[in-house]
């Protein structure tokens, strides 16, 4: 068969879902490459993570027998098939990327946040759902996908497996700071990173004990190293923002402003999105009342 594949959202980050299917096709003995709209195809897979929001669907005509669309930008309930699932991706496909694994060792999260999917779609219970070497053969840097990986009860052997790798982490989607415990401190400064990540995200909760305790328990004392993105447009006020961004900044973390649906928010939230994610002024500019944009880069 001749396949063809369609990244619907660019090639500025790997489609895992087409990596495994390229893969799967490949060891069958399929032609398989990204799609050319000169060419007539048996099958071609179109894959979609984002939505309208964010990214703009595949406008062009698809020659070929069969088209699969797939990806949370197309719905919730499409999967890929289990043994398309546990196939090592096609690192191939996405050459400026290599050097670096890509994959999922649990999926599902407990916590149900009304601007998240993992919910609906993977569940609200975190479950181990692969081992590492289904996605990383030996690579120096691992971006890992899971939505809540302390939240999963085999959170020990899966640390174990990333801090065995002596690969460096990238826990991309950031550990829930409410399950810190000793214990996971240990396992977690067992594992090679660039950066922890951790959200403070509903202003309703006061996570401020919680990060306190990391503080005391872990390893890794740099600010630089200590980021946490903090959601803002999503029922929050300015002053709920500011306070957590203060006082995370005064607890010795590094807040990094996430804007929810950035094309509905107010200037004031842009503007302080702006403050906060140039480091530089950031560190500078000590009370946000005094940052004037209009003066970045002069004297």
């Amino acid at each position: 068969m001749k396949i063809g594949l369609i990244d619907v959202d660019g090639h500025r980050w790997p489609n895992l879902c087409l990596m495994k299917l390229s893969a799967y096709h490949k060891n069958r003995g399929d032609e398989v490459g990204w799609y050319d709209g000169r060419k007539k195809y048996d099958l071609v897979y179109m894959s979609r993570v984002f939505t309208d929001s964010y990214s703009r669907d595949f406008a062009g005509e698809v020659h070929a027998d069969e088209i699969i669309k797939g990806g949370t930008g197309y719905g919730l309930d499409n999967r890929l098939p289990d043994d398309v699932e546990h196939t090592f991706p096609d690192y191939s496909l996405y050459p400026q990327f290599q050097g670096t694994a890509y994959g999922f060792l649990s999926r599902g999260c407990p916590r149900g946040c009304g601007f998240c999917i993992v919910g609906e779609k993977e569940g609200r219970k975190a479950v181990s759902v692969a081992d590492l070497s289904e996605f990383w053969d030996g690579q120096k840097e691992i971006k890992l996908l899971d939505a809540n990986l302390l939240a999963c009860p085999d959170w020990k052997r899966l640390l174990g497996q990333l801090a065995d790798s002596g690969a460096c982490v990238d826990f991309t989607q950031g550990l829930d700071i409410r399950l810190i415990t000793p214990e996971k401190v240990d396992a977690l400064n067992r594992v090679k990173t660039k950066m922890l990540h951790f959200a403070w995200d509903n202003p309703e909760d006061d996570l401020t004990k919680y990060f306190e305790r990391f503080s005391q328990l872990t390893a890794v004392k740099d600010f630089r190293k200590r980021r946490v993105y903090v959601l803002t447009n999503f029922g929050s006020t300015q002053e709920q923002d500011l306070y957590r961004i203060y006082t995370l900044r005064d607890m010795g973390y590094d807040p990094y402003v996430m804007v929810y649906e950035k094309q509905t928010a107010p200037p004031e939230t842009r503007r302080l999105q702006q403050w906060v994610n140039n480091k530089w002024f950031f560190r500078a500019v000590h009370d946000f009342r005094d940052f004037d944009p209009a003066k970045r880069g002069k004297a």
